[in-house]
């Protein structure tokens, strides 16, 4: 008999009205028969994530940019793994049993992930939350290998402006052997403080979720609060979306130069990066009211509109920047960097793949795949992926000066001819359900939230270091110590988004 495939398995579930893709409720028996799917079929899986009664999934299907989304039923406290045959899914499992106390059966790996033993209680999102350790365990990694081995924690407070992330190496003189991330120092609580509240007021606690990206976390969760209620922001708000997207992935580009160039030594590169960014900041502030763009992009549509002579401002910042980017590309080019960086941090496309990392890591790698290509409301705009195929440093940088280069057309094209109109419509106090997505500096960013009479029962954000973290311990083994500082920064890796 041949195996049911994930087309089969959708077609003879229960579709739950999600918009704009359904939700498919399958039993413990059609989650099972999914999982053996997708060992043979290419599904990435972006996010895996709970309520109180169910575990959800969100997989993409790479060729057809075809999204799924599955769930299944909390059966005595357990639901099968999805880890086995998506690595990604781990650390989403054990995310899940400290926030629900919802265990994944068979799964390889159950230590806690987020809850340090720190919180008043455990389990908070579920029904029956827990009391508090009386004494708080460290965080556990697994025995060193081998009689000669080195173990070296870096973090979580590493004497750098830098996130909280405990870094666990194992190393063999100074070469990594293996590298294991313990995340959660930064958990601020988001998927609580947002229950029971209505998406505008909400939007506040997602718009701090990572910094930088704010606008791609607001913009991705204002789509699906909008698709659960069936309604569309303005033309003009869309237009200035897409302008305030477009303008954070260009600052957030200059920052990664910027930081590369000061964990490098490449005074040159740290001070045109940093300077850039700076006149970018401040146009921001001027055009919007924020240097940062944070709560500009909110569910309806856009706070407020840009500042009378804020096309003016942009277009003159966008005109000094392109005065930049040469020397910003010699910069990179200049032999000492540009031999330091060339082999830094290899990617293969299969990891890329099999994590389902985006952004500039999976593009410089090959994997042909933005988000942007999924959104309909960019105003005839078409995207094509930029990609490198050596998966380096090299190749990310390269991929980052391209898409500043894109940004600046759209920008330009944007600045010029914003639609007339209001930037924001009321959203109804309605019922429904939404996924959104928007394609932010360091991959694409998902939100699925569950509205009950306009106010908010569930949600998830799903920030790119879900995927990136994982990657990111597979990179580092086989790399020297002293370069983890520059393959942090060179994968972007951020933690708050992931810490909830």
């Amino acid at each position: 008999m041949t195996p049911p495939t994930i087309a089969t398995i959708l077609a003879a579930s229960q579709a739950e009205p999600c918009r704009p893709w359904p939700r498919h409720r399958l039993p413990h028996t059609a989650w099972r028969a999914l999982i053996d799917a997708l060992r043979h079929e290419p599904h990435r899986l972006l996010a895996l994530w709970a309520d109180t009664i169910e575990v959800h999934a969100l997989l993409l299907h790479d060729p057809g940019l075809g999204v799924v989304a599955v769930s299944t039923a909390i059966e005595v406290g357990a639901y099968p793994a999805l880890s086995a045959v998506r690595p990604a899914a781990e650390p989403f499992e054990r995310m899940i049993r400290d926030l629900w106390g919802h265990h994944a059966a068979d799964a390889p790996d159950e230590r806690p992930w987020l809850d340090h033993g720190q919180w008043p209680v455990t389990l908070p999102l579920s029904p029956r939350p827990g009391s508090a350790p009386i004494e708080p365990d460290p965080p556990s990694f697994p025995t060193a290998e081998g009689d000669h081995a080195t173990r070296l924690p870096i973090g979580p407070v590493a004497g750098l402006i830098t996130d909280a992330a405990h870094l666990r190496l194992t190393l063999s003189g100074t070469a990594i052997r293996s590298a294991e991330a313990h995340l959660g120092y930064a958990h601020k609580g988001t998927l609580a403080l947002m229950r029971g509240k209505s998406p505008r007021a909400a939007a506040r606690f997602i718009a701090r979720l990572s910094g930088d990206a704010t606008v791609a976390h607001s913009l991705a969760f204002a789509r699906a609060s909008e698709a659960a209620l069936e309604t569309e922001a303005p033309p003009r708000a869309q237009a200035l979306r897409l302008l305030l997207a477009e303008w954070e992935r260009m600052s957030v580009h200059l920052g990664h130069f910027a930081d590369l160039g000061a964990l490098a030594g490449a005074a040159g590169l740290h001070r045109i990066a940093e300077g850039a960014r700076e006149n970018l900041a401040r146009a921001a502030e001027a055009a919007f009211g924020h240097r940062l763009l944070m709560d500009v992009v909110v569910p309806g549509g856009v706070s407020h509109d840009i500042a009378p002579d804020g096309q003016v401002v942009l277009r003159a910042a966008l005109t000094a920047f392109v005065e930049t980017l040469p020397p910003l590309a010699a910069a990179l080019e200049h032999p000492p960097l540009a031999s330091r960086l060339s082999g830094l941090a290899p990617v293969p496309l299969a990891l890329a793949n099999r994590l389902g990392a985006g952004g500039v890591v999976g593009r410089g790698s090959g994997r042909a795949f933005d988000a942007r290509a999924l959104d309909e409301a960019h105003g005839g705009i078409e995207w094509e992926a930029e990609t490198q195929r050596q998966g380096d440093e090299t190749a990310r940088n390269l991929v980052r000066l391209r898409e500043i280069a894109a940004s600046i057309g759209i920008i330009d094209r944007l600045s010029g001819f914003l639609p007339d109109g209001p930037v924001a419509v009321t959203l109804p106090a309605g019922s429904g359900e939404g996924i959104g997505c928007a394609e932010g500096p360091h991959g694409d960013i998902w939100h699925w939230l569950r509205l009950d009479h306009g106010h908010i029962a569930a949600a998830f954000p799903r920030d790119p270091a879900w995927a990136l973290w994982p990657l990111a311990e597979h990179v580092m083994a086989g790399a020297a110590v002293e370069d983890v500082a520059l393959i942090r920064c060179s994968l972007g890796l951020t933690v708050s988004g992931m810490d909830l």
